[in-house]
């Protein structure tokens, strides 16, 4: 199976813990100026598991016309973040505590997808993976790489 036929149908070793998580997720996404912005979309939302496309324009390009890595993080960031929210109960909100990203290849291609994992979901702390890969047609190249921990908040009235 091809990792993006992967990607499309996750499964999950979690639960959501409030049945109206994936609402909360899109709303939460939809009041995200950035992710506006950006033109970016959420295109997966599972138990502990979220994936966010980007997609290419010369307007979040860097200077040798590859995706910038601000565009990078950023959707990475959110994937991760909103990975950890499916699994928040409800009355919580989230935010990011800490992340790391390592670029490992130039990011490229007709748009990009952030992959945001729960490793460790815990009462306050949550800890994901992030990937954020290139595609081009049906080939995916893995850009990016790396960790974030995220704090499970009252939600803000």
């Amino acid at each position: 199976m091809s990792q993006t036929a992967m990607s499309r149908t996750a499964t999950s070793q979690h639960a959501f813990r409030d049945p109206g998580a994936e609402e909360r997720v899109r709303a939460s996404f939809a009041r995200q100026g950035l992710m506006a912005t950006l033109g970016a979309d959420l295109i997966l939302i599972a138990p502990g598991r979220v994936e966010i496309a980007l997609p290419y324009g010369p307007e979040l390009t860097q200077q040798n016309g590859y995706f910038h890595a601000g565009g990078t993080a950023a959707i990475a960031d959110s994937a991760g973040g909103y990975a950890g929210f499916t699994l928040f109960p409800a009355g919580t909100d989230v935010l990011t505590v800490e992340f790391k990203l390592n670029l490992v290849a130039p990011a490229e291609g007709d748009r990009l997808v952030a992959v945001g994992e729960v490793i460790r979901a815990g009462r306050t702390l949550t800890v994901c993976d992030l990937k954020v890969y290139g595609e081009h047609g049906d080939r995916r190249t893995l850009c990016a790489a790396g960790m974030q921990t995220l704090i499970c908040v009252p939600e803000r009235p």
